[in-house]
């Protein structure tokens, strides 16, 4: 059954790269490049080249003891013991495939071959980086058993120390386990430096696509305010035409172009809620910046008037009986989210009570929260049959977003019949 291999270049795990503008420090991460074939074979080549080199030498001191006569070892058995040598090179090209049975054959080879020793070093090494310590500890046994076995094939005039011998031998071990640890330790450092960067820029992406989602439901939101009020004043208008034939020619004229502006006014709300939609995904190319994302300020408190002028000319005569001192004070989301309760509960009224007057009551001060109040008379019977066709579908969504809307932002809404009249109350909290 094949080992877990040691990973080389290739097969160390690949950089992950950020998404663009995931918002990460630093900026988004660039893609890595592959190493190619070249650089596998050069990663390949120079420690070989290093094993290679540390055999020579030490080959080199074997030559120099026996030309010296000091070391018991013949012609032929040094060509065995190179020949041996260069075998176990290119048995070590398998130690990623085969780390433990690479080592022990290697290991072994060392028993008849000093040449041995640089493929002896790649291999232990190699097989240290897995850190499976009884692994190690079998060859480190066989190692120790070939050291001892070299010394009597090739026995030297001035022979150290068995137990020296064999301490040193395992002291080298020692060292090329430390080696191979240390890397072992560093690449799986370094991978999981690398999957934290890719949680982190998941993590992010999926933060970007929350708010992407909560953003296009807030404009979803605004849209049925904004566009209910406005096509609810055109559907009004154009019904009166359609079923009032006996006006003057300048009232036609004058609700003709009350119906045109109000298309053209929720025609250019529709077209800024698009615009932004499409902002959300970036702008498009070769836009700048203005055009990528055309977004006016959203109307506030400081707009009431404009809106009770607007609904008053609409049918509706609106009365605002008590407000707030200062409105200004109060902060801009609250404000906003006051003026959009206001505007929908008004469009209520002109859907369902046409032509009964509404009262809005503005009471508040920092500290102790905005009450916003809309009310008007239950209507006593239906309209006629006739006058039914100015009225506008009602969709039955409105007071659902209105009480959405105050809960979102931290207040409370309710709708009810009191005494006659029909009464949406809201609070809004309004910090000190």
């Amino acid at each position: 059954m094949p080992e877990p291999s040691d990973p080389t270049p290739a097969d160390r795990p690949a950089r992950p790269t950020a998404p663009t503008g995931s918002g990460l420090p630093g900026g988004p991460t660039a893609p890595p490049r592959a190493p190619g074939r070249a650089a596998r074979i050069w990663s390949e080549t120079w420690r070989l080249g290093l094993a290679l080199l540390m055999s020579m030498v030490v080959t080199g001191f074997v030559v120099v003891e026996v030309e010296a006569q000091r070391m018991a070892m013949t012609g032929e058995q040094l060509a065995l013991d190179i020949a041996v040598g260069m075998l176990c090179f290119g048995l070590v090209l398998l130690r990623h495939r085969w780390p433990t049975a690479v080592a022990l054959v290697v290991c072994t080879a060392g028993a008849v071959s000093v040449f041995a020793v640089g493929p002896i070093t790649l291999a232990v090494v190699s097989l240290a980086t897995h850190r499976r310590w009884w692994r190690i500890a079998v060859v480190a046994v066989v190692y120790t058993v070939a050291l001892w076995t070299y010394e009597q094939l090739y026995p030297s005039v001035e022979p150290m120390p068995w137990a020296v011998s064999i301490v040193g031998g395992l002291g080298m071990f020692a060292l090329l386990v430390w080696i191979g640890a240390y890397v072992g330790l560093r690449r799986e450092h370094i991978a999981s430096l690398y999957e934290r960067i890719a949680t982190a820029e998941r993590e992010q992406a999926s933060r970007v696509a929350q708010a992407r989602a909560n953003e296009r439901a807030r404009i979803a939101r605004e849209m049925h305010d904004v566009l209910a009020h406005r096509m609810s004043l055109v559907a009004m208008h154009a019904g009166a035409l359609a079923y009032r034939s006996d006006l003057p020619p300048e009232q036609v004229a004058e609700t003709a172009a009350l119906v045109r502006d109000s298309a053209h006014e929720a025609l250019g709300e529709l077209r800024e809620v698009l615009g932004v939609l499409r902002g959300l995904d970036g702008p498009a190319p070769g836009a700048d910046d203005a055009e990528a994302r055309p977004e006016r300020p959203q109307p506030t408190l400081a707009d009431l008037d404009e809106l009770v002028v607007a609904t008053t000319a609409a049918g509706t005569p609106v009365r605002v009986t008590d407000r707030v001192p200062d409105d200004a004070a109060l902060p801009l989301a609250a404000s906003r989210s006051a003026f959009r309760i206001v505007q929908e509960a008004l469009t209520n009224v002109r859907k369902h009570a046409p032509g009964i007057t509404a009262s809005i009551v503005l009471r508040g001060a920092p500290g102790q929260g905005l009450w916003i109040t809309v009310s008007n008379p239950t209507p006593a019977r239906e309209p006629a049959a006739p006058g039914a066709e100015t009225r506008p579908p009602t969709s039955g969504l409105g007071l659902l977003g209105l009480m959405e809307r105050a809960e979102l932002a931290g207040g409370t809404l309710t709708a009810r019949d009191a005494d006659g009249r029909f009464v949406v109350q809201a609070w809004l909290p309004w910090a000190p």
